[in-house]
Order: C-alpha cells, then structure tokens, then sequence
C-alpha cells in the first residue's frame, strides 16, 4: 500500500458537501446535527444481516444515545426495539407506538413512577439489583410474566488486546451469586419467562467483544439451568460495540462479530439443550454514531500562546471531548484535500477553559466563515446537551435518501429557555423583552 494510499484509507470523509450545507445555511442557519438516513438504514439491514441466524433476534435501539423519533421510527421499520433508561424514555418509545416486548427498560436506581410506567405499557423489566425484586412486587402487586437480570461478574474484563474496562467498578448488576439467588426468587413469585443482560466494556473497538461476552453469558446460562432449573429465552449483550472516531482505527464489522456470536452460541449453548434462545442486543452508539454530524462555522481567531479557532457551536451542542476529552474528527469543508499544516485549538464560547472541539489539532488554514463538520456525533451528541451559560441547543436535521433536508428538531429559543420560570413574576418581563 502506497503512503498516499494509506493516507486517502485513513481520511474521514463527511456525508454532507460544502455546497449542500451553503443550501441548508440559507434555511436553518448553524449550528446544527444533520443524520444521514441512508447510512442509518444501510447499518440497521447489516444489523439485521449479521444475527439472521438467530430467529428470535432483536436490537433494543438505545435511545439515550440519540433520542428524537424521526430516526427512532426509521429503525423501528427494521423490526428495532427501544431500550429506555428513564420514564421519559417510555413515554417517548410509547407515543411512537413502540410498546410491549418492543420495549427492554434497562435503568438503575429506579424511581417507583418508572418501573409502574413501564409495566402499564408492557415493557421488559430489566432487574439491576437482587433488591429490586421487592421493590418492583409492591409497586406493581406482583411479578410480571418475564422478567431479566442484570449480570455483573466483577474483576476485570480483559481481551487479547488488554484490559477493556472494569466491571468490579461498575454500580450495575447483579454479582454472580445474587444472579442465581435473584432466579430462584423469581422463579418461587411466579415469573415464567427469563432474560439474562450484561455490560462490561464501552466503545470497544473490536470484533472481538460480543462473542467473548456471548461466551462468559451462555456459559452463565448452562449454570442458571443447571443450579436453579431456570431456563432463559434470552440473553441480552447490551451495547458497547463501538465506532471508529479516530481515522487511523479499523470500524467494527458487524457481520464477522454476528458470527463470532453465532460460533459461540454453537459451542455452547446448544449441546446444554439451549438451542432455542433469543439473542438480543441494545447498541446505541453503533447504530446511529457515524450516520451524524454537529456542523459549525468558524466566527472568530485568536492568537496569543496558542492559535485559536472560535466556532458557534460549544460543548452544549456536543459535551464529549470536554467531558472525557473525546476526540471526534473535524473536517474543514471545501478543504479536504489541502495540507494540515496548522495546528489549533478549536473552541466555542463557553465559560469554561475546557469548551474546546479539538487541542493542538492540524488542519487545514481556516478561515472565518469556513464550515467545519465534527464527525460521529450521531450517538450521545445532542443528545448529551444542556443549557449552561444559557446557551440553546441548536436544531437537528435529516438528510433524506433523496438529497432534501428535513427539520426533525426546532432550536431552542429563549422563549424555551425561560419557560420553566412561569412561577416568578418576573416571567412575563422576561419572556416579552
């Protein structure tokens, strides 16, 4: 492979041109998300392409990733569930129409208003702790049919290539003997119907997470038979396949883990008699992250001990890289192909010195005025913003298969801001000024 090769493998190139976003400018000015719903449909059939093998497979979109119901009712179309975290996540999942099993309620520290919501609409019960067994029986006076467990074996989860994360760490689940005590509880109150969920590592990129997850689950679920005479519908791998936010990373390919995960279910499940179990998955990040973007534009430079970009949009539009210090790719549209040869800090506005999209990043010379696109934003970008500074989170777009954009959230106005203000008398000063 030729270095230039090398170097057009690893460029990350966005969905949206210059000359479209000077279109879309002209109506919906930035900053703004836009999603691509032809990459969006083209992962969810590859999604549905990997586990076809399995007939009772279902993804559980994880709508906390990026919760707006123009994209939730495109994945829906590809039989996708919801997975919600919160009430306001049912609700939302239920108005959409997307309800009973459709919906898989996996959430910690579970206010009581919740696990009731969730039952009214018929939603899978995911159980973070053996205590909340008793907690979910009085509030709905009982057990539903089927319910599942979250599974936290502790220590280390650890892969070829290192340690992944640290699950003895973690706040969720169930530890290995509160699983089976957890089974025999539910199995004695009259629950018939089983799942089995974990989590152990986030944003792996690697195809090797979910079948080496699948195998320690199945393996879990052979002893669950064994030891409680409980047998599971399914096994829940939850999210935690991850994305390629960098360039020089290889991108997951969802058909070869699909069928790391069918190898696995092969060798394990089946000759303890368990052939018949469901796989389910709850990715967000994957489903959605590389099929969005935060477009911005570049309103001011700075130069003292460091060269400054400032852009409009700020780390209420996308808290990431100032949170974890997260990279995410940017692109300088209409500059693709010139020479990174400057080395910036690009900022927003925030009174906060760690409001910065990028540190000490080479780029091509920008401009005032130029379109910078902020990759991989599909997936806990909007979706993680707030208000600080009193700053308004901006509107979210749709790239349509055909080339038209479609508004699929207005922006916030001030008018949104202080609504919340109504019980002062100030109010009224406010909301009229």
């Amino acid at each position: 492979m030729t270095k230039r090769s090398r170097e057009q493998k690893m460029k990350k190139v966005p969905f949206v041109t210059k000359e479209k976003v000077e279109e879309i400018v002209k109506t919906y000015p930035t900053p703004f998300h836009i999603y691509d719903e032809k990459g969006i449909r083209e992962n969810a059939e590859a999604v549905k392409k990997a586990f076809a093998w399995n007939e009772g497979f279902k993804e559980y979109f994880a709508v906390k990733a990026c919760p707006n119901p123009f994209l939730i009712r495109i994945l829906h179309e590809y039989g996708i569930g919801c997975d919600c975290s919160s009430l306001t996540e049912l609700m939302l999942s239920n108005a959409l129409g997307i309800n009973g099993h459709d919906i898989m309620f996996s959430s910690n520290d579970t206010p009581a208003e919740d696990y009731a919501y969730c039952a009214k609409v018929g939603g899978i019960i995911n159980l973070d702790d053996i205590t909340h067994i008793e907690f979910v029986e009085k509030i709905l006076g009982g057990l539903p049919d089927t319910m599942s467990c979250r599974y936290n074996p502790g220590g280390v989860f650890q892969m070829s290539n290192g340690i992944m994360d640290n699950p003895g760490d973690a706040k969720y689940g169930f530890t290995t003997e509160q699983l089976f005590e957890g089974y025999r509880i539910l199995k004695e109150k009259g629950v018939r119907h089983f799942g089995l969920h974990a989590f152990l590592a986030s944003n792996t990129v690697t195809n090797e997470y979910y079948p080496k997850l699948a195998g320690q689950l199945f393996e879990m679920a052979v002893q669950i038979k064994e030891k409680v005479g409980v047998e599971l519908e399914f096994i829940n791998l939850s999210g935690g396949v991850g994305i390629a936010y960098k360039p020089e990373q290889t991108a997951n390919d969802i058909g070869a883990i699909g069928e790391g995960v069918r190898r696995a279910y092969e060798e394990v499940l089946i000759p303890a008699g368990l052939g018949g179990v469901a796989i389910y998955t709850e990715m967000g990040r994957f489903m959605t992250g590389p099929y969005g973007a935060l477009v911005t534009q570049a309103i001011h430079e700075k130069h003292t001990h460091k060269e400054y970009i400032g852009v409009d949009a700020c780390a209420v539009n996308l808290m990431r890289p100032a949170m974890y210090g997260a990279y995410h790719h940017i692109t300088v549209l209409g500059k693709e192909d010139a020479a990174c040869d400057h080395m910036y800090d690009v900022t927003g506005s925030l009174c906060e010195n760690n409001d910065k999209f990028a540190i000490d990043r080479m780029l091509p010379k920008i401009d005032m005025g130029d379109y910078l696109v902020i990759h991989d934003t599909g997936a806990h970008g909007y979706a993680m913003g707030y208000n600080y500074n009193g700053k308004l989170k901006s509107a979210e777009l749709l790239l349509r298969e055909d080339g038209s954009v479609q508004l699929i959230r207005r922006a916030e106005t001030p008018a949104d801001y202080f609504a919340t203000l109504d019980c002062f008398d100030i109010y009224e000063k406010i909301r009229t000024s």
